[in-house]
């Protein structure tokens, strides 16, 4: 037999087995291609000052590389010791170690390279699709089109070719320091199988759990207001971390067995065919691969936190610039103003003006805040507010002695808790005046470049206004003092005025609640299709990584499975047995992993929108559903062991 006609023949045998592979391998490349010709695209080049995408996508090319690389390297690890039996029975028919390494090389260019090939075509052919759903996402007026481009072509072979080059280094120092007696042990020893569990894997099963449940309770502290210092925020978070990164490493290492045990123990040693095929065998499973679990249930709620979070951001666009500016169009200089109602007048646009004068006044609030402003560094006297007369705001009425707040965001309310009733002081250059506090009302009156962002705004009777208005301190006001908002009757005709609005060259500073929106959207949705794709990348390849040890356990148990069935038990029998450990080595990652993300999102997703939960559960949902593919496909090759096992 020729050494072409062997290549040929293994090839075709483990196909069956590379399948997955191939198409995670054909996935990386087509999407990496995608990305890279992205860059060369001219219709990126055209909207590159706008959302700055060839420079994103870039970076996002890179980190795609690394998380292709490491799965392609670890899976070339596990096809290789599975492969450590036919590569000892190559020596002993007289191979050498060289012969072997050239043998296993071709056959890998065979299959890298057709894969390479048919994934640049993919990503050829899907790059005009992909380059429409960013336009879409970002909101970017963009003709996309089908391209080629050479440079991306270069660039992706050259990329791979070196990932190529580090799994031949891999498989060749694999072949030399194994000897023939070691290559058939391969695999038993590959994974530990314990037989008894110790009181210190139990210690490290109970303090695995301790830690993530006290680094959950920690978050829901974070941005509680218990933590009021910057110091002790920062320390919160690295505990967090560290709490719930060790604790995920302990809980494989030690929580799964010590719970399988406790459950085993108490049927009394009366397992059915189901116990024996889950619990028993995850028992002493997973601990083995412990870190690897680690990694993949750290990065899968790293990926879902980051695109929940940007999909907060991008789902509370229109929110987020109407508490920003309240009204559709807002100028601060009267010229601007009456130069662009004459526009509108002009279009036949329908609008109503409202005008507000505010300043800036000292105020001292230590009675109405729940927060010791020492701990913050700050002093209670130095907070500068924005103040207005109860004239300017329709439906307030106020005595001369009251005052009111309104409009606050919600980071800033994390940390300043306002109590409901109270006495504030506001300061003039020489005149204090003591306020009876009425409460804090939810209405954004005032545009955030009045507010610094995001303090709330004094409201005040008419007479105390113009008695402060007189006792101003100059070294506190800002440049402009008047706020003047345009909003249009009609909203549909919003875009048509959004139009004009941007044609129009204004003195002052004027701001656009729609361009504030499409701006953020246009941001926050090219973060969003970046971290989406590389979340979705690293899911197949980690759903692979997850397939392969099953495929390897199941290959591993098949001598198991022939004695259960010579003493009776059906395919139905054994394959319930099989779902149920699957939806274990499965599930248990994926509720780890969702489990951290959402308690990571919870704690901080009022600095990224204003909506929670339905961004949050469209995230979490979507990639539950992409995830379970793996764990059904797990459990199809499973039932094939089953059936070829007698």
């Amino acid at each position: 037999m020729s050494i072409n006609t062997l290549i040929l023949r293994n090839l075709k045998k483990n196909l069956k087995n590379y399948y997955l592979y191939v198409f995670a391998l054909v996935f990386s490349v087509a999407l990496y291609f995608a990305f890279v010709t992205l860059q060369y695209d001219p219709a990126m080049t055209e909207t590159k000052g706008s959302i700055k995408g060839a420079a994103a996508l870039r970076t996002a090319s890179i980190l795609l590389v690394a998380i292709v690389s490491i799965f392609l390297l670890y899976a070339n690890n596990i096809f290789i010791k599975r492969r450590s039996k036919e590569i000892g029975l190559f020596q002993l028919i007289g191979m050498t170690k060289n012969e072997i390494f050239k043998l296993l090389s071709l056959e890998n260019l065979l299959l890298y390279f057709g894969s390479l090939v048919i994934g640049i075509f993919i990503g050829f052919s899907v790059s005009k699709l992909i380059l429409m759903i960013l336009f879409k996402m970002t909101g970017v007026e963009g003709v996309a089109g089908l391209h080629f481009s050479e440079e991306a072509l270069l660039q992706t072979i050259v990329v791979f070719s070196v990932i190529y080059l580090f799994i031949m280094l891999m498989n060749f120092a694999f072949i030399k320091r194994q000897t023939i007696l070691s290559l058939f042990r391969v695999v038993s020893v590959a994974e530990g199988k314990a037989k008894k569990i110790s009181f210190w894997e139990m210690l490290m099963g109970v303090l695995g759990i301790l830690l993530i449940l006290a680094g959950y309770y920690v978050s829901t502290l974070l941005f509680g207001g218990d933590l009021s210092s910057v110091n002790e925020l920062f320390m919160a978070m690295v505990f967090i971390l560290a709490a719930v990164i060790i604790g995920t490493y302990l809980f494989y290492k030690g929580s799964v067995s010590f719970i399988a045990n406790m459950i085993r123990k108490k049927k009394d040693g009366y397992l059915n065919v189901n116990d024996v095929l889950s619990l028993s065998s995850i028992m002493f499973r997973m601990k083995s691969n412990s870190l690897l679990l680690t990694i993949i249930t750290t990065v899968s709620a790293l990926a879902i936190g980051l695109l929940s979070l940007t999909y907060i951001s991008y789902y509370s666009a229109e929110k987020s610039a109407q508490e920003g500016l309240p009204a559709h169009f807002t100028m601060t200089d009267d010229e601007d103003a009456a130069k662009f109602k004459k526009i509108l007048k002009n279009e036949g646009l329908d609008y109503k003006e409202q005008r507000i004068e505010t300043f800036q006044i000292e105020a001292n609030m230590a009675n109405v805040l729940d927060v010791n402003m020492e701990e913050m560094n700050m002093k209670a006297s130095t907070m500068y507010l924005p103040f207005v007369s109860e004239q300017s705001i329709p439906g307030i009425d106020l005595d001369p002695e009251e005052a009111m707040l309104t409009g606050t965001n919600d980071i800033l309310g994390k940390f300043m808790t306002f109590k409901d009733t109270g006495a504030i002081e506001l300061k003039g250059k020489t005149v204090t005046i003591e306020q009876n506090y009425l409460g804090l009302n939810d209405e954004f009156v005032l545009p955030y470049y009045f507010t610094a962002g995001g303090m709330p705004v004094a409201i005040v009777d008419e007479e105390v206004y113009s008695q402060l208005k007189k006792d101003l301190n100059p070294e506190i006001q800002l440049e402009n003092s008047l706020y003047i908002g345009i909003d249009l009757i009609d909203n549909d005709k919003i875009e048509k005025a959004n139009e004009l609005f941007q044609n129009t060259e204004f003195i002052g500073r004027a701001d656009s609640q729609l361009e504030m929106s499409n701006r953020q959207k246009m941001n926050m949705g090219l973060v969003m299709f970046i971290v989406g794709f590389l979340g979705l990348t690293f899911l197949v390849t980690s759903g692979c990584i997850l397939y392969f040890k099953q495929m390897d356990q199941s290959e591993d148990e098949k001598p198991n499975y022939t004695i259960l069935r010579k003493l009776g038990f059906t395919q139905g029998d054994l394959l319930r047995g099989i779902q149920a450990k699957q939806a274990f080595n499965f599930g248990i990652p994926l509720v780890i992993g969702l489990m951290h993300s959402f308690f990571a999102v919870k704690s901080g997703w009022f600095m990224f929108g204003s909506e929670l939960w339905t961004p949050m559960i469209l995230v979490m949902v979507l990639y539950t559903v992409l995830y379970s593919i793996f764990g059904i496909l797990s459990v199809l090759y499973s039932k094939k062991v089953i059936k070829d096992a007698l």
